[in-house]
């Protein structure tokens, strides 16, 4: 399956992830199909710059080259990449306004690969609002949309479940059954360009 292309040149390339599809290998021989190799098909000198959850579709940024590499990833580190999502969770929420989740992660050892909020976890932050829905609507629940101000790993779904509202179709955090699949799509991305600087933008309404 070719990955769509939402913008290629020769510093970087941004692509939509779909949903189950590993951002990058992972262990195990029948881990190794994943978004990066499957970009590398077409632009050999493609790296990772950051990831996406495997059941999380949207727009992914990948550098070309090592000089684009670290340009990207500084960006990402000093937190100046917008990066929103779309998700569906369960129950109602209200808030047209920015509000902020501020709860540490850290990793639940005994049930790895889950998160879990904890006083002595890593420091976090996610913004969200409510988001116009959809026809047709989920019954039963709000659509979001998400800003995370840190880049923890599931930071979005250990957030919204310590919120009381999970993602829908969430095997991890919440009810796989509630949904098809996970309701969480990074629908914008904003970074200035490796290269030039100049302020770069792409956004990806979700399919659900």
């Amino acid at each position: 399956m070719k990955i769509p292309v939402v913008h290629a040149d020769g510093a970087c390339v941004v692509v939509l992830k779909p949903p189950g599809l590993l951002a990058v290998p992972g262990r195990g021989d029948d881990k190794q199909d994943c978004l990066w190799r499957r970009v590398q098909a077409d632009w050999p000198d493609a790296l990772v710059v950051h990831r996406l959850d495997q059941a999380t579709s949207g727009l992914m940024l990948l550098a070309r080259g090592l000089p684009a590499q670290r340009a990207l990833s500084a960006q990402f580190e000093a937190r100046t990449v917008v990066k929103r999502y779309v998700a569906v969770v369960a129950g109602a929420l209200d808030g047209t306004d920015w509000q902020r989740i501020d709860l540490p992660i850290a990793a639940d050892w005994p049930n790895r690969p889950r998160r879990v909020v904890h006083p002595d976890g890593q420091p976090s932050q996610t913004r969200w609002r409510t988001a116009p829905a959809q026809t047709p609507p989920w019954p039963g629940a709000t659509r979001l949309e998400l800003e995370p101000l840190t880049g923890r790993t599931h930071q979005l779904r250990v957030h919204l479940q310590a919120l009381g509202h999970p993602i829908l179709g969430d095997a991890l955090y919440g009810d796989a059954a509630t949904a098809p699949r996970l309701l969480l799509h990074a629908a914008h991305l904003g970074f200035r360009h490796p290269a030039d600087g100049r302020a770069m933008a792409f956004d990806a309404p979700p399919g659900f």
